[in-house]
């Protein structure tokens, strides 16, 4: 099964294919929040590789959030483009969930978080054997502080990855920390790829049009509003 994968919910942009579980190519640019310029050009580089079209792709995934509201909404566009009636099947996974993936391989607490501002991160937490994760919470926004507490009961080295990762060491002060290289910390369309295959084999797929988001809270132009709604309420 040929799986080309997206993900451009933060600022590195990241684009695969897989032949199942063999990677045959992956390309990422880590040069800011340009994926509306860029990740389209990427998917057209790795197809023209291999000399395919969206054709011959039978499984089409993508980081669906959350994440940067722009990036998740460009990603899920070009994901809908790609597909567009074509009956093949989509999945969209988990950006934690995907960010986790990198760190299968190591036994212990997986915490993936990204920057979600105001001093707060979206975040998860996962336990792996070094095979396989088990879900311990579901995707969150929560406060550095908030995350600190939670982590800390466990009592034991957490290894964390995702774009919130200096942000969240330079903030704990309870939780005991796993060093994880830069190379593992970020998105890698890869492991959305492997992610979203297993999604796929447990019957977990939709359509383009099924295809939907998740942001876990508003955007930042949603709450200026609402911030200016409610001072205007209570005038």
């Amino acid at each position: 099964m040929k799986i080309l994968a997206l993900d451009s919910s933060a600022a590195v942009a990241s684009v695969a294919l897989c032949e199942d579980e063999r990677l045959l190519a992956e390309y990422t640019l880590n040069n800011g929040n340009t994926h509306s310029q860029t990740l389209l050009p990427m998917v057209e580089t790795v197809l023209h590789s291999f000399e395919l079209t969206p054709a011959d792709i039978d499984l089409f995934a993508v980081t669906a959030g959350p994440g940067s509201f722009t990036g998740v909404r460009i990603g899920a566009a070009t994901l809908k483009g790609l597909a567009f009636d074509s009956k093949t099947p989509c999945v969209g996974v988990s950006t934690l969930e995907a960010i986790a993936e990198n760190l299968r391989h190591l036994v212990g607490l997986v915490c993936p978080v990204m920057n979600a501002r105001r001093s707060q991160v979206y975040t998860a937490l996962f336990r792996s054997d070094g095979e396989a994760f088990t879900r311990l919470t579901d995707d969150t926004a929560l406060s550095l502080a908030e995350l600190d507490e939670l982590l800390s009961g466990y009592g034991e080295s957490i290894a964390f990855c995702g774009d919130g990762y200096d942000i969240t060491l330079s903030e704990l002060k309870k939780t005991q920390v796993r060093p994880i290289p830069n190379r593992l910390r970020h998105q890698s369309a890869y492991s959305v790829a492997q992610v979203a295959l297993r999604q796929f084999r447990r019957e977990q797929s939709t359509t383009d049009a099924g295809l939907t988001v998740t942001y876990l809270r508003p955007s930042q132009a949603e709450r200026t509003r609402m911030e200016q709604l409610n001072k205007d309420h209570t005038k």
